[in-house]
């Protein structure tokens, strides 16, 4: 348990990881996914995470969505958007072979666009999908293209036709959400909005934490829980 692992012996664990080792080393396997010593170094200070780390994290929010309090999480991987944007609906439409998404809460799009990372939500119950980005960009654009996505996914998989004037789409405006102050931190800033999302909190989080959120992701990767 956390509660019995002393600030001590995490900060040693945490140490041991970004030091010294083959890169290869396996630290952590779960989820049909695996982070090498190589991709937990990504969350050393000024480093960009990769797909790697942040899918990982995804799913680690997925399986404490499990648990009861928690909205319903889906997430999908970082290479679904990348693939319905080249091959529209027919590359994706296997992506959720066993999962209803519209019997989700929430669902989250980590999106890498070039040298930055953003983050969708999906809000099925409020019926909203929100672009997330660190350094306030818009994402109007992202929002549609997703939501004409749950449009065919609801025709196909369900047989019924989704609405769009029915539903909200809104780029989370730079007031509105944490914002970045480097050219690195955008990867943990997706994280964070996930985890806070899928906890229902507000965020109050800022620039400031992020050292500490880097070194606490390496430990709830590691022992594959979230603290």
């Amino acid at each position: 348990s956390p509660c019995r692992c002393s600030f001590q012996a995490m900060e040693r664990e945490i140490v041991a990881a970004f030091g010294s080792g083959h890169p290869d080393e396996v630290m952590s396997s779960a989820f049909k996914l695996k982070v090498t010593r190589a991709d937990i170094h990504t969350l050393k200070i000024c480093r960009w995470l990769n797909d790697e780390v942040i899918n990982f994290y995804m799913s680690l929010l997925v399986e404490r969505s499990r648990k009861d309090g928690y909205p319903a999480v889906h997430a999908f991987s970082t290479f679904f958007y990348p693939k319905l944007i080249s091959g529209g609906y027919k590359d994706v439409r296997r992506w959720t072979r066993g999962v209803d998404i519209f019997k989700m809460d929430l669902i989250f799009v980590p999106i890498h666009l070039d040298a930055h990372w953003t983050l969708l939500v999906i809000d099925v119950r409020k019926k909203t999908i929100r672009y997330f980005d660190s350094m306030g960009q818009e994402g109007d654009n992202i929002c549609q293209t997703v939501l004409q996505y749950l449009q065919e996914e609801s025709q196909e998989k369900r047989k019924l036709e989704l609405i769009a004037s029915e539903w909200t789409l809104h780029s989370m405006q730079a007031h509105e959400i944490p914002q970045q102050m480097n050219g690195s931190d955008c990867g943990v800033f997706v994280c964070k909005y996930a985890d806070y999302v899928s906890q229902e909190k507000p965020m109050t989080f800022t620039q400031s934490h992020m050292p500490y959120f880097r070194k606490k992701m390496v430990w709830e990767i590691i022992h594959q829980q979230l603290l």
